[in-house]
């Protein structure tokens, strides 16, 4: 089976699975979306929403967060990971988008020269704030393109470079929140029981499956984990 084919097969599952993805970060609009997923590197999506109302009941505009200390945002958001240093990232980016007009821009460019936004940030906002097609390719997406075939698994660009060019381009916003959902609900990375995924069943090789094996000295199969966010 060709990747094209395999990924033609997936899509079918995914879509059967998961129509109508939703971002699973909680938002308003573009900045606040642009905040949630700065906030949600090394951090659960769920730990994000629990701490995003607090800090946006004060500060949901670039505006209102440049009045903001970073030793203000950092309380705000203090029981998120890497606190301190995303709390400085988010109130200099306040002021880069206050410099540049006072709005979160469609643009590469512009996203990813933004304090604490690398590629994967900038391509969730330009998906689901902005609609343009995009594959952010995060630890998840990348282990489960490697599992299915779908890329060689080297690198996470390499990855995104190989999703984008076996799955249509107006497909490229919902699967990637697909291959999200899979993964925490039929996929984990720990614990994974591989006869039983609706996927890796027929996708993954020999091969991998012996591999991870070798690398989990601990897996079980008789129930399965839920990776982060």
């Amino acid at each position: 089976m060709t990747r094209a084919e395999k990924a033609s097969r997936i899509g079918e599952i995914l879509d059967d699975l998961f129509p109508h993805p939703q971002v699973p970060l909680d938002h308003r609009d573009a900045y606040t979306l642009l905040v949630a997923v700065t906030l949600s590197a090394q951090t659960t999506d769920k730990k994000v929403n629990e701490v995003t109302p607090g800090l946006f009941a004060v500060a949901d505009t670039p505006v209102k967060m440049s009045h903001l200390a970073p030793d203000d945002i950092r309380g705000l958001i203090r029981e998120i990971g890497l606190a301190p240093t995303k709390a400085k990232n988010i109130s200099k980016m306040a002021f880069q988008i206050l410099d540049a007009g006072g709005e979160v821009l469609p643009d590469w460019d512009f996203l990813e020269s933004l304090a604490g936004v690398g590629h994967k940030t900038a391509s969730v906002v330009m998906a689901s704030a902005f609609g343009i097609p995009a594959f952010p390719v995060d630890t998840h997406i990348h282990r489960l393109a490697a599992r299915w075939g779908l890329s060689n698994g080297s690198t996470v660009e390499r990855t995104e470079k190989d999703l984008k060019a076996v799955f249509a381009r107006d497909t490229w916003n919902d699967r990637h929140l697909q291959m999200i959902y899979f993964g925490r609900e039929y996929c984990p990375a720990r614990h994974h029981d591989f006869s039983a995924c609706p996927i890796c069943s027929w996708a993954a090789t020999k091969k991998l499956i012996a591999a991870e094996s070798r690398t989990s000295p601990t897996r079980r199969t008789d129930h399965p984990g839920t990776p982060p966010g």
